[in-house]
C-alpha cells in the first residue's frame, strides 16, 4: 500500500495522548537529580571559580552513582509494566518492595565506601588544584550521606511508572527540588555558609522524597497482600537481572567522566565551562528521556499483553516524538546561549567558553532525542543485553576521541566533537536493532 501522507503521519493520534499522559509528568521525576545539581551549580558558581570546579568534580562522581543504579528505576519500570500487561499485579507489587530493599542495601554500602575513598576518587578526576580539591571533598562527603535515599527514590519511581502513574513522582520531584533550592538560599545567602551547605540541602531533599515513596508503596502493596519484609531470593534475582543495565550505564557514565577528567587537564576555566555546558546537556538529556519513560511503560505493557504490532507502532511514534522534542530543546538552547552562562558564573573567561560549548549542546539535541526514545523502547522491551554491548561499543569511540584530545593538548571544542561522535554511533546501532524482530519478545517474563 502507498505510504501515508506526511500530514497524516504527523497528525495527533490516541497513541500520542498516551505518550503525552505519561511523558510530561515523568519529566519532573526524571530530572530531579539534575535539578539539584543545576541549582547547586548556579549558587555555588557565585561563590567562586574554585568552588565551581570542586562541584564539577564531586557532582560527576555522584552522577556516576545515579547513572550506574538507574536500573533500579528503569529495570523496575519495564518489568512491572510487563507484569501489568499480563495481569500479574501481585508479582509486580512484590518486586517493588524488594527493589526498595535492594536500593537501600546498595546505597548504605556505597555511601560508606564513597566517604572512605573520596580523596582517591577526586584525585582520579584531576583534583590537582588544592583549593578545588578541598571544595570537591566537602561537597562529595556530605552528599554521600543522602545516597541511600536517592537509590530508594529511584526504586519507588520505577514501580509507580511501571503502573503508568507518573504524576505522583512528578510532584515529589518538584517539591524536593524547591526544598533543595530554598534551603540552599537560606544557608548560603542567609547564614553565609559555603559549598557544604549546598550539599546538605540536597541530602535533606533526597531523604524527604524517599520517605514519601516508601509511604506510597507500603500503602499500595498492602492492597495486594504483599509483605514489606526482605525476600533474599528475589533480591538476588533482581540484582542479577540488573547486571546488563548496570554495564550499559557504567560504560555511559565512564565515558562522560573521562571527558571531565580531560577538561580538568586542559585548564580550570575550561573545566568550569565544561561543567556548565555538561549540566545543561545532562538536564536536557533527561528531559528528552521523558519520552523514553513513556516507552518503557507502554512497550513493556504491550509486549506483556502479547501485542508486538502495537509495540512497534508505539515505538515508531516515540522516535518521532524524540526528534521533534530534540529540535525544540536545541532551538531553545541556541536562542539563549548568550544568556545562560551568566546564570552560572560571574567569571568573563568562563562565560565566554561556556557560550561556545552551549552551541554544541544545542546542535546535538535532535540526535539526542531520537537516541533516548530508542533507549526507552529497548529498555521497555527488556533488550538489556543488546543495550549493554551497544553502549560499550559507542563509548569506546568516545574514549578514543577524548584521549586523543588529551594527548594532543587540543581545545575543549574537540572534546565536544568526540561527544557528538558518541551519540551518532549510539543512534546507528539502536536504529539497526529496531529494524529487526529480535527485541519483540512477548509475555510476562523476557
Amino acid at each position: 500500500m502507498p505510504p501515508a501522507p506526511v500530514r497524516a503521519r504527523w497528525a495527533w493520534t490516541p497513541d500520542d495522548s498516551e505518550i503525552w499522559r505519561l511523558a510530561w509528568p515523568a519529566l519532573g521525576a526524571l530530572t530531579a537529580e539534575p535539578l539539584y545539581v543545576l541549582a547547586d551549580t548556579a549558587i555555588v558558581g557565585r561563590l567562586g571559580t574554585p568552588q565551581l570546579g570542586g562541584l564539577a568534580l564531586a557532582s560527576s562522581i555522584l552522577l556516576i552513582g545515579h547513572a550506574l543504579f538507574i536500573f533500579l528505576a528503569y529495570g523496575t519500570t519495564g518489568a512491572v509494566a510487563r507484569l501489568l500487561g499480563a495481569g500479574e499485579h501481585r508479582r509486580a507489587a512484590h518486586q517493588a518492595v524488594q527493589s526498595v530493599w535492594l536500593a537501600g542495601l546498595v546505597g548504605v554500602v556505597l555511601a560508606g565506601a564513597g566517604i572512605v575513598f573520596a580523596p582517591g576518587l577526586v584525585d582520579l578526576l584531576g583534583g590537582g588544584d588544592p583549593v578545588v580539591r578541598h571544595n570537591a571533598l566537602v561537597y562529595l562527603r556530605i552528599s554521600l550521606v543522602g545516597f541511600p535515599a536517592m537509590l530508594v527514590g529511584l526504586a519507588g519511581v520505577g514501580y509507580l511508572r511501571g503502573l503508568q502513574d507518573t504524576k505522583r513522582p512528578f510532584w515529589v520531584a518538584l517539591g524536593s527540588a524547591l526544598l533543595n533550592l530554598g534551603l540552599e538560599v537560606v544557608l548560603i545567602y542567609g547564614f553565609g555558609l559555603g559549598i557544604g551547605a549546598s550539599a546538605l540541602s540536597t541530602v535533606v531533599a533526597q531523604t524527604a522524597a524517599a520517605g514519601v515513596f516508601v509511604w506510597w508503596i507500603s500503602s499500595a502493596v498492602a492492597r495486594h497482600g504483599v509483605g514489606l519484609g526482605p525476600d533474599l531470593s528475589v533480591i538476588r534475582r533482581l540484582a542479577g537481572a540488573g547486571a546488563d543495565l548496570f554495564v550499559r550505564t557504567a560504560a555511559l557514565r565512564g565515558g562522560l567522566v573521562l571527558t571531565v577528567a580531560v577538561a580538568a587537564r586542559i585548564g580550570t576555566d575550561d573545566l568550569a565551562a565544561h561543567q556548565i555546558a555538561f549540566e545543561v546537556w545532562s538536564f536536557l538529556a533527561l528531559a528528552l528521556d521523558a519520552v523514553a519513560i513513556a516507552g518503557q511503560a507502554l512497550i513493556g505493557q504491550a509486549l506483556g499483553a502479547s501485542e508486538p504490532d502495537r509495540a512497534r507502532a508505539l515505538s515508531r511514534r516515540m522516535i518521532q516524538w524524540g526528534l521533534v522534542t530534540g529540535v525544540a530543546t536545541g532551538g531553545a538552547v541556541l536562542a539563549f546561549s548568550g544568556l545562560l552562562p551568566g546564570v552560572f558564573t560571574v567569571d568573563p573567561a568562563v562565560a565566554g567558553l561556556a557560550f561556545f560549548l552551549l552551541l554544541h549542546v544545542g546542535l546535538a539535541q535532535p540526535v539526542n532525542g531520537m537516541v533516548f526514545a530508542l533507549d526507552g523502547v529497548m529498555i521497555g522491551a527488556g533488550d538489556l543485553r543488546f543495550l549493554a554491548g551497544a553502549m560499550v561499543a559507542a563509548t569506546s569511540v568516545l574514549a578514543a576521541g577524548a584521549l586523543t584530545v588529551g594527548v594532543a593538548s587540543a581545545g575543549i571544542g574537540w572534546l565536544w566533537a568526540a561527544l557528538h561522535a558518541w551519540m551518532l554511533v549510539r543512534l546507528a546501532t539502536l536504529l539497526g536493532r529496531f529494524a529487526g524482530p529480535r527485541w519483540l519478545v512477548t509475555g510476562a517474563d523476557r
